[in-house]
Formats: structure tokens, sequence, C-alpha cells
């Protein structure tokens, strides 16, 4: 087995890569993997990943194989260990099959230190018994957590890779990812058959970067980016779109201002590689992507992130914003997100995760000979967006198998084994959703919040110092102000419920809703001035507010947020004066600088606008049938119908036309109790008639 000492280690990083010393655990990696342990390595974006594969591979002489998911990412890599003077190849779909071809054969006749190739690759038959034939020296997966179904990007194919694997062992496997949580380090593991391997988790803190969350509607974003990025030092910078239209679009506005290109998966091979080229170069300063496909671009002097949605999960995100800030000077990246963007993920998941007797009337059409799955669709008489999404979820759960030729045979998984796996993925990625929203709306630290999510506890509890939390005053996003007199009494009101003529803690809390509704239950403060109400408050150390949740009937989960008073806060409920107060300004507030001594006066008007709205023929019909339901729900409990819900909060819920427990949360009037009570009726009466 080859070996190699420190020495030698430091001696290929300064010859071939130009290193004088190793980053931090760089070494310890590059040690573990050259000694030809098995290896996970988690580590963040732009941290040096891709060294902890490339100089093992280099120190075990060889071929080694790098099983990667994107074509953008394995040029990229492919192109600058050429420049390095290495013999690198590549297969993936964007190259013809000549070329595929003779890569092969440079492979079998030992010309190659790099082969890269994509996980499909091994659908194509006779292909895994072409390597076996020379086996590599070293394997490395790079985006591992796709192997994962409880990832935020998982692959079916990464799944089935480890049965390949065996026929190229014993090389040595390092599995490598920036966006890992704990479970799916383990999942990582387990399904790659790793041998007792060193296992790498580093640091998911980001000293450097400043992270912004700003509540803004659809329409305002690609304004609010132009701003953002108008000053030449918040460039180069990455603009992630939910939709390569919302790409195009974006990138032709802002090309006006300063050079702008799209970069998505729609685009020709020959356009992407430009662009990417152009932008490493710096002739393009910005580049418009979609959040689906990636990038796969490794530029270190990247300034700023800009979402103009939300993803779909907190590794997502995490993932994104990690390429800013790679030369590890300061950096920004500003999330812009609301409620819709919530309505959005969940009609994603819904057309990605047909129900489940969709998939079973698949999994009974299989057969164990091959079908083609256009022949199945026919005969199933299913529409291809209907068809093409279950069949995927089917192998994906291992209910079925598919070749390069697009014939499809069954397996021997039972029907009750792929549904209770199908639920649980289908409610992980709904939780998914939820805990990216948590993020979003949550009030403390961002990094704090990242770290915590990754599993690292022991540095949670750290503020970042850069973030729009932590330092608001240095928010490129959004502006703070002092808040006004009546606000200032407003937020020692809040104060003091949440005390409740206790002086010593712990504090208990209370949930937002509920404190809305004792509060204010005539509707003087609507629920989103209270909200930002409670976000000033906990910036200033006044309170904390926390993540919880009750079990609903049926068994749902149902997440609320819950205010907990602090030791400043009690303090502060007594009568003590309130200081650091910043206010932040959301999109309906007045221009910075001018009071808001009018507050309920505008509160008053908004509402009188709400009632005097009128309402589509749709809208009526869903007046009438919340009713008709108010009605039936007042007798059962032998009540005013008032007694259920007001006139004004059924007329918001006719107007906001709610779709999910969360929605429902935000309307005046409406608490966890309440919803525990009646938010899935209120949310299937709302959606027949939506």
């Amino acid at each position: 087995m080859p070996t190699a000492t420190t020495p030698d280690l430091l001696q290929l990083l300064h010859s071939t890569f130009g290193f004088r010393e190793f980053r931090a655990s760089q070494q310890a990696v590059c040690e573990a993997a050259t000694a030809g342990r098995d290896v996970l390595l988690v580590m963040p974006t732009g941290a040096g990943k891709s060294l902890c594969y490339q100089l093992p591979a280099l120190a075990r002489g060889g071929t080694a194989l790098v099983i990667s998911p994107l074509i953008a990412l394995m040029d990229d890599q492919a192109q600058k260990l050429t420049s390095l003077g290495l013999q690198v190849g590549r297969i993936h779909s964007g190259l013809d099959r000549d070329s595929s071809r003779q890569v092969c054969r440079d492979y079998l006749d030992g010309k190659l230190q790099f082969l890269f190739i994509a996980p499909e690759r091994f659908r194509v038959p006779g292909f895994g018994p072409m390597l076996a034939k020379r086996p590599p020296t070293l394997i490395a997966i790079d985006e591992a957590h796709c192997i994962s179904q409880w990832g935020h990007d998982f692959r079916p194919d990464y799944r089935n890779l480890a049965a390949h694997l065996q026929a190229l062992r014993p090389a040595p496997v390092i599995a490598l990812t920036a966006t890992a949580t704990p479970q799916v380090q383990r999942d990582i593991v387990s399904e790659l058959a790793l041998h007792n391997p060193a296992q790498f988790i580093q640091g998911f803190r980001r000293t450097n970067l400043a992270v912004e969350v700003v509540e803004v509607s659809k329409p305002r974003r690609t304004e609010m980016a132009r701003k953002l990025l108008r000053d030449g030092a918040a460039r180069p910078a990455i603009i992630y779109a939910p939709s390569r239209k919302d790409a195009e679009t974006i990138a032709t506005e802002l090309n006006q201002d300063f050079p702008t290109a799209t970069y998505h998966a729609g685009l020709d091979s020959g356009t992407r590689e430009r662009v990417q080229r152009t932008f490493q170069t710096g002739e393009l300063e910005v580049v418009v992507a979609t959040i689906a496909f990636g990038m796969g671009i490794d530029k270190a002097d990247v300034r700023t992130v800009l979402h103009m949605a939300m993803p779909a999960s907190v590794e997502s995100f995490y993932q994104e914003i990690g390429r800013a800030g790679r030369d590890g000077k300061p950096s920004r990246t500003v999330l812009m997100y609301s409620f819709a963007d919530r309505r959005m993920h969940d009609f994603f998941l819904e057309r990605d995760y047909p129900p489940t007797d969709t998939l079973a009337r698949i999994a009974a059409a299989l057969r164990p000979d091959p079908v083609h799955a256009d022949d199945l669709r026919i005969a199933l008489k299913l529409d291809l967006d209907v068809f093409g999404p279950a069949l995927d979820k089917l192998l994906a759960q291992g209910a079925a198998q598919i070749d390069m030729g697009n014939n499809v045979t069954r397996t021997e998984q039972t029907g009750a084994a792929w549904r209770r796996s199908y639920d649980a993925q289908v409610s992980f990625r709904r939780g998914q959703i939820d805990a990216m929203m948590r993020l979003a709306t949550g009030a403390e630290c961002r990094m704090a919040a990242l770290v915590r999510h990754f599993g690292d506890v022991s540095d949670a509890q750290r503020p970042c110092g850069r973030c729009d939390f932590c330092s608001p005053e240095q928010s490129s996003a959004q502006s703070f102000r002092q808040p006004t007199t009546d606000e200032l009494a407003t937020m020692q009101r809040i104060l003091r419920s949440l005390s409740g003529g206790s002086h010593s803690g712990p504090f208990s809390g209370k949930s937002t809703g509920k404190l809305h509704t004792e509060l204010f239950p005539s509707g003087e403060v609507d629920r989103k001035e209270l909200d930002t109400l409670l976000d000033t408050l906990a910036r200033a150390g006044y309170l904390t507010l926390e993540s919880a949740s009750f079990t609903a009937e049926g068994g749902r989960e149902i997440g609320y947020r819950r205010a907990v008073l602090t030791h400043e806060g009690n303090e502060a409920a007594d009568g003590e004066p309130l200081a650091n107060l910043q206010m932040r300004d959301t999109e309906d507030t007045e221009p910075r600088g001018r009071t808001r001594d009018r507050s309920k006066e505008a509160s008053a008007r908004k509402k009188a606008a709400a009632d005097e709205t009128p309402l589509t023929a749709e809208q009526k019909a869903l007046d009438a049938a919340l009713r008709a339901w108010r009605s039936t729900e007042a007798k059962q409990l032998g009540k005013p119908a008032f007694v259920v819900f007001g006139d004004r909060t059924l007329r918001q819920i006719v107007l906001d036309a709610p779709s999910t427990l969360q929605e429902l949360e935000t309307i005046s009037g409406i608490g966890p109790a309440k919803i525990e009570r009646w938010g899935d009726s209120l949310c299937q009466v709302v959606a027949a008639h939506v």
C-alpha cells in the first residue's frame, strides 16, 4: 500500500499546488487518506476540501476516481488540475461519445491521474467492469450528502454507489461534503459502507461572513439587488434566483448597471463555459444562477451572495452563501423572502412528491422483465409531469430499477417498506422547509442559528457580531430607527405581560399568538407590528424568541414561536428604561427618519381597508363556506359564532387565503389554541375554494 510521510505530503503540497503549509485540519485528512483509510470529511465551502483528495491521490500514485454530481463542478476542478500539469479525464453528458471513449482508453492505459465521472455513468452497461480492469488507487465522492435521503439534494444514483464501489476496492474512499447534519453524516457512512472511516467534522462558523435576512415582496427584489450591488466593493457577486425565467429577467435588468449574465442548466455547454470563464477572469461581475442547478464555481473573491427567494432548506442556503468570501475577506449575504416563498415551496413539494397511491399504481404495474418507461406511462394513462416524479421516487426508495435505456424493472422491495420510507421522506422535506422558514423569521444571531442546525451545539451560543441581528447598524439591506413613544410604551406592556408579576426566573414564556390575543383583543396592534416589536426587544436582549411545537389531532406537529423574558427584560418590566433599541423598518413603514406616532391610526386604516375591500366571486364563495363552517362549529360548542372567529378574522382569512397552519398564525385573532382545534379544517375549507 502506498505511504507518504508528512514531509512527502508537504513537498507535494508545495511543488504541485504552490502552497507552503496546510490549512486547518487538511494535513490530518490527507495523511489518513494517503495511508489507505476511508474518510468522511465535512468541511465548510471554501475551506479546501478538494485538496484533501487531490493531494492523497498524487501521493498514492495511479488514477483517482472522482465522482461528482455537477458537470460545472467537474469541469472547473478538471481545468484547475490540468493547469497544474496533471493528466485529467472527464466523462459526462456534455461530451461527445468519441471523447468519452478516448478517456476510457487513457484510463486503461494508465495515462490519467484523475478521472471525473457522474454517478449515473455506472448505469452504462460495462462501465463498472471497465474500471475494475485497472482499479483506481483512491475514490473521492464529492457532494456526498447526495447519497442521503435526509440530505438536501438526494440523488438515487448516489444511493447505488456502494454496490459498484465494492468491485473497485481495496482503494480507500473519501466522502466529502460541506452540508451534512449529524443524521446525514451517519447515512453517508452507512450507505457507502465505509470501513472504520476517519471522520473529520470541521466547524461550520464563517467568521468573515455577514448574513442578512430581509422580508420583501417579490416585485421589489430586483431593485433591492441593484441597490445592494451598486457599490463596486459589493462585487463580484452571485445571485440565486428561484427559476430560469427569473434568472434571465434579473440578469437582463441588472446588466444595464454592471456586467451581468445568467448561468443555469438550460443553457448550452458553450455558453455556460463562457460565463464561467469570464466570471473567473473578472470580465463578468455578477452571475445570476438557478438555485436548483448550483454553480460549481470556485471563485475566491466573491464579495456578495444574494438570494432572490427563500431556499428549500438550511443546507442549501448554507452551501450557497459559502461561495462568498472564500479568500477570508469580509463578505455579505442577503436573503430576500416573504411568506409567498413558503407557499411556493409547499407547491413544489406537492408537485415533486406525488400521492402514495400514484406510486403504488406504478409499482403494481412493474414486472421482473424490463419495460420502457414511456410504454409504462402510456399503459397507465399518466401525464408525464405526474409519472416522472412518481417513478423517480420509486427509484429512490429502491422499489424499482432503471438502466441507461430507460427500461424499468421491479425489485424485491415490499410495498409496506417503501411506503413507510416515502412517507418519512415527505415529512422530512416538509420539516426542512419549516426549518428554513424558522431561520428566516428567527430573532437571533444568524450564524449561531446555522451552526446549531448542523449539530455544533458547543459553538451555537457565541454571537457573530456581523449579521443583521448582532449588528443592525451595519445592515445593508434594511434600515433601523429609534422607536416612537407609543412603541416604547407598548414594548413595556409586552414585558410586563411576560413577567406576570414574577421577579425571579426562570420564565416559561408565552406563544406570540397568545400574547397578541391577550394584549390586543381589539386589534389596535396587528400581528406583523407585534412581531416587529418582539424582534426589537430580542435584539436588545430583553427577551428571546424560541421555536416550539405541539401535537395536534392526528399526530401532526404544529410549530409556533414563544417569547421568553430574560433577566434584563424582567428588570425592564419593573420600570427600568429601555435602551439600545433598534427598530426594524418593515415594507409598509414610513421612510427612515420620520416618526410613527400615527401607528394606531395607520393600523385602523389598514383594518378598515380590509373591511371595505370588494370580494371576487371566488372570495364570496369562500366567505359563504367559512361562515357555514363557523356556524356548524359554534352549534357543536353551544356558543355564539363569534366565539369561534370574529367577522374581521373571518374576512382576513378570505382575503389572505392561507394554505398552511403557519400562514394561519399570521392572521390577527388566531393563536395556537385555535390552530390546534380548527387549523386543519380551516385549511381544507380554503383549499376547496381557492
